[in-house]
């Protein structure tokens, strides 16, 4: 079970870091309309269109597959396992003290004010 967590783990932080160096370099709504007057940057690599179609559909999957390593984890890190008996049974066993002599009186503090007696 601890390997399966750590595997899951592992993929997430994979996952993470590949979807957040994926959505920065997307570009923005705003970079088409620069495509559009002839910027230049419409002869890309996948074509006219862009990366739009690869890159959203990349991020989309990412991230689905974050949210399902994230629900794992959730679940699994939330199972406790089945208590059998009583509440008693896995409380603080009881602190025992010392005894006490109490068969010899106390010896008076040094130092103490002494009272004279007539």
């Amino acid at each position: 079970m601890g390997a399966l967590l750590n595997i899951v783990l592992v993929i997430q932080m994979i996952v993470a870091i590949v979807m957040v160096g994926l959505i920065l370099i997307q570009q923005g709504k705003g970079a088409d309309m620069g495509a559009a007057f002839g910027s230049g940057s419409s002869g890309s690599l996948f074509g006219a269109s862009g990366g739009a179609n690869f890159m959203s559909r990349t991020t989309g999957i990412l991230a689905a597959v974050f949210f399902v390593c994230t629900l794992v984890l959730a679940y699994f890190g939330n199972l406790k396992p089945v208590a059998t008996g009583s509440v008693l049974d896995s409380a603080a066993p009881a602190v025992t003290l010392p005894a006490v002599n109490t068969s010899t009186p106390a010896a008076p503090a040094t130092g103490a004010a002494q009272i004279p007696t007539k």
